[in-house]
């Protein structure tokens, strides 16, 4: 076993504090990563704070982690000591089933493994995330960073970046289309980036005005208020596709109007209960349809690296040390941010010596 240490919350109620635990040794097929910044993602204040009431305490969270090769297996062959990798939100599926064989892990019909607050498939043990010093994955699971990437502005695209590519890539979004960004947060500007590069009119949409001049910068074609019922109409029918990035339930109508005939509306953000009136009407007049997308595949989320790449695509971030990620998550909380947090996991590091 190796012995770690992190952050972690003990209860629903309680501040991510120091945590000291093991993990599996490193096995034939296993690479250990050492880490050196860690994306924290909105899912791991849902997580923390028991939202969807299955957390596994106490909780190490963190699922967009870069880090560079510690140690690897005898079986290993993609990665050397020293390699600059990134871990994602799965450490490993059943490999059996069809989604796997079709290389959509991501949705493994036996569940993938969940890199925290879940349970290893040969050990039983549960699993801890990214807010600590390592990480043993199997080396099928670990990717490969390009080398122009910085480390930390690529951290929250493990899963934020993998997110927003595959639903884009499913729906064909494609050059000369019209597609809608709604919320403007961690996924929302990263959402942005990539659709922009793949030579989109991308149109953000959001409840708050001082979003504006942020998502102009970062390439918007244009900024509508959703809250202007005016500057709605106007664009009613008119969008090709639309993703939705924000995270808490909400009124999906408003949306669905701005559809062209045959266009999808796809929710990336909300992982609990979606707002249940929706309008029938809305959907069937034109055949519009509302569906829900994960994270990406290994192969696709290896795409969407290299695709970042090559556009020069990072997340917007502040880099935070392990101390103050407890604010951080107050900030969250609260929405009172416009980019998303990285720790810099080399604090830990100095809190442990």
């Amino acid at each position: 076993m190796i012995k770690c240490f992190g952050y972690a919350a003990k209860d629903s109620s309680s501040p991510l504090v120091p945590f000291s635990f093991e993990r599996r040794s490193v096995g034939s097929h296993d690479v250990q990563v050492d880490i050196l910044y860690c994306g924290v993602c909105h899912s791991d204040v849902h997580r923390v704070y028991d939202d969807w009431h299955d957390t596994i305490y106490p909780i190490v969270p963190g699922h967009e982690i870069i880090g560079k090769v510690a140690k690897i297996g005898e079986q290993v062959t993609r990665f050397k000591k020293g390699d600059l990798v990134g871990v994602g939100t799965i450490i490993d599926s059943c490999q059996k089933c069809q989604a796997c064989a079709e290389g959509m892990e991501n949705y493994c019909e036996n569940k993938p493994t969940s890199t925290y607050n879940g349970k290893e498939r040969k050990t039983g043990q549960v699993t801890f995330g990214g807010y600590s010093n390592t990480i043993v994955v199997t080396e099928k699971f670990v990717f490969k960073i390009p080398p122009v990437l910085d480390p930390a502005g690529t951290a929250p695209l493990l899963c934020a970046g993998t997110t927003a590519y595959s639903a884009l890539r499913h729906w064909n979004v494609r050059k000369g289309q019209k597609v809608g960004i709604v919320g403007f947060g961690g996924i929302g500007h990263i959402s942005l980036k990539i659709a922009k590069a793949m030579g989109v009119t991308a149109v953000v949409l959001t409840t708050s005005p001082k979003k504006k001049k942020e998502a102009m910068r970062l390439g918007a074609s244009e900024v509508i208020l959703s809250t202007d019922s005016e500057a709605m109409q106007k664009h009613t029918a008119t969008f090709d596709f639309i993703l939705s990035t924000v995270p808490t339930s909400h009124d999906l109508n408003p949306y669905i109007q701005l559809l062209k005939t045959n266009a999808t509306l796809t929710i990336v953000g909300v992982l609990g209960t979606i707002d249940s009136g929706i309008n029938g009407r809305l959907l069937a007049g034109r055949r519009r349809s509302i569906a829900g997308s994960y994270i990406g595949g290994l192969k696709e989320t290896q795409e969407m690296l290299d695709f970042c790449a090559k556009h020069n695509i990072l997340s917007e971030i502040k880099l935070i040390k392990i101390k103050d990620v407890n604010s951080a998550y107050e900030k969250m909380r609260k929405g009172d941010v416009n980019y998303r947090f990285v720790i810099d996991m080399t604090s830990l590091k100095a809190m442990s010596s």
